[in-house]
């Protein structure tokens, strides 16, 4: 059996590749999308590993809902990005720092 520490340890990792991914890139919104999605994942990891853990299944339905809520998400941030692009013609953070009404 695989101790509870190895997937905390796995689930930080991932939580902290995905925070140097947001600070060290910041000009590419997808790269931006996929870092915060990684994120969200490493959480879930760590809830289903508390999860087994303690032998209660809330932590594993709660992972269900975060899922659905990321998913929701980037199907938002994607259609968002899809229009920005058709009107700016880029995808770079800086040239996308204003808003027009």
């Amino acid at each position: 059996m695989i101790p509870l520490s190895y997937y905390l340890t796995v689930g930080a990792i991932l939580f902290g590749i995905s925070m140097a991914g947001i600070f060290i890139n910041r000009k590419n919104i997808i790269i931006l999308l996929m870092c915060i999605e990684l994120m969200l994942l490493a959480v879930n990891i760590n809830f289903i590993a508390f999860s087994h853990y303690m032998g209660d299944i809330a932590g594993q339905v709660f992972v269900f809902f975060i899922l659905t809520v990321a998913a929701a998400e980037a199907a938002i941030g994607l259609a968002i990005l899809v229009v920005l692009f058709r009107n700016k013609r880029t995808i770079n953070v800086d040239d996308l720092d204003t808003l027009k009404g």
